[in-house]
């Protein structure tokens, strides 16, 4: 692979074992120290679950992604949870994904294992691998599926017997339902943080869940030299069936390359066809990506973004910063995020932009919700 422009380091996420145990203690990681897809989002100390809605139609969302992702030196504890409506219906449109970014001052100790995620510019060297990322992953307790319902209750001191099985979490939504009726009808107080947090948990368990696997971490540039062109070769010439695209063409512009940069001569070919081959040629030397992360760095686009995108990306809403890239979803993720009953997202790419100062107000109690772009599968056939 011709070597790309340098820049901030490129971190590749791929799925790894699943997540399964119930809650409990005795020295292991909590749930919102580890990277994972699917499941219930966790709860940073101090900071409410986020449980936000769709836009569109207003079901409940689905938590795709969770990224613990503490910013270099920084006190903070850091967590981004990426959102998605599972109806068919709202696949694509803006308002049905959310991001929402959590932070907590707790002393940063050393319940996470294996490395974080580090952003561009800090000192040390990164050693990520998924070995090291998931060591003892088994051994790992988290919150899951019924069982987060459970320690919800538990958090509210309700029902503390209660199983943890489809029937418990299923009594979980009635009592919380309950509850939400009872306290609603006292119009005339103030809407006490108690009711909201159990209106939260009532949002939490009504949203769909996927299956949860852990996320482990390696550097893209340990891939360096391992360009799988019979892999993207294939992948390229189903999408020319279906689209009419000249891959010689393509394939001889692209591979033969101009210069280090991955620049490339201009063309007949549609720019839409030249950015989704840049972005399979990039993804080949590791298909099984779900994730890449690169703090500062630059999103890699399936399809052309809008002219002037990146002035049209809004500044945070809470300190007026600017918005950087942090990380993407990518096309592998979405066969990967499979349910109890009929359950799916599609998608090309998700892109998350997130402020730059990452900044977090005294005292906050919610997470903060950053911007996401949402680019569709050119070819829905393609990835699956």
């Amino acid at each position: 692979m011709a070597a790309a422009a340098a820049g901030p380091p490129v971190l590749l996420g791929l799925r790894d074992v699943a997540v399964v145990g119930p809650c409990r203690d005795g020295g292991q990681p909590p749930g919102w120290a580890t990277n994972k897809l699917g499941g219930r989002a966790d709860a940073l100390p101090s900071v409410r679950p986020g449980c936000p809605r769709c836009g569109a139609c207003g079901a409940a969302l689905a938590h795709l992604v969770q990224v613990y992702c503490p910013l270099g030196e920084s006190p903070f504890h850091r967590l981004a949870n990426v959102f998605a409506c599972a109806g068919s219906g709202c696949w694509g449109r803006p308002q049905s994904w959310k991001v929402l970014r959590s932070q907590s001052l707790e002393a940063r100790g050393r319940e996470a294992r294996g490395c974080d995620l580090k952003p561009a510019g800090q000192k040390e060297e990164c050693n990520f691998s998924a070995k090291d990322w998931c060591a003892e992953a088994d051994d790992w307790g988290g919150c899951g599926g019924a069982e987060s319902s459970i320690c919800a209750l538990q958090m509210l001191g309700l029902n503390a017997g209660m199983s943890s099985s489809a029937s418990g979490e299923a009594q979980c939504v009635s009592q919380l339902q309950e509850l939400r009726l009872s306290e609603a009808a006292d119009v005339s107080g103030p809407l006490n943080t108690d009711l909201l947090l159990r209106e939260e948990m009532v949002m939490a368990t009504s949203a769909p869940v996927f299956h949860s696997y852990y996320i482990s971490v390696v550097d893209e540039a340990d891939y360096a030299g391992f360009l799988d062109t019979d892999h993207a070769n294939k992948l390229l010439k189903d999408y020319q069936q279906r689209e009419g695209v000249d891959l010689e063409h393509l394939l001889s512009e692209s591979f033969a390359g101009k210069d280090n940069n991955e620049k490339y001569e201009k063309s007949e070919v549609r720019s839409g066809d030249h950015t989704f081959h840049k972005f399979m040629k990039r993804i080949s030397v590791c298909p099984e990506q779900i994730l890449r992360y690169s703090w500062g760095g630059q999103p890699l686009f399936i399809t052309c973004p809008p002219a002037n995108f990146d002035n049209s990306i809004p500044a945070c809403s809470n300190c007026g910063s600017n918005r950087i890239f942090e990380f993407q979803l990518m096309p592998a993720l979405v066969s990967m995020l499979q349910g109890d009953a009929d359950l799916s997202v599609e998608f090309g790419t998700v892109i998350v932009y997130t402020c730059e100062r990452s900044c977090w107000p005294a005292n906050q109690q919610t997470p903060l919700e950053e911007f996401i772009f949402v680019q569709e599968d050119p070819d829905q056939k393609l990835f699956k």
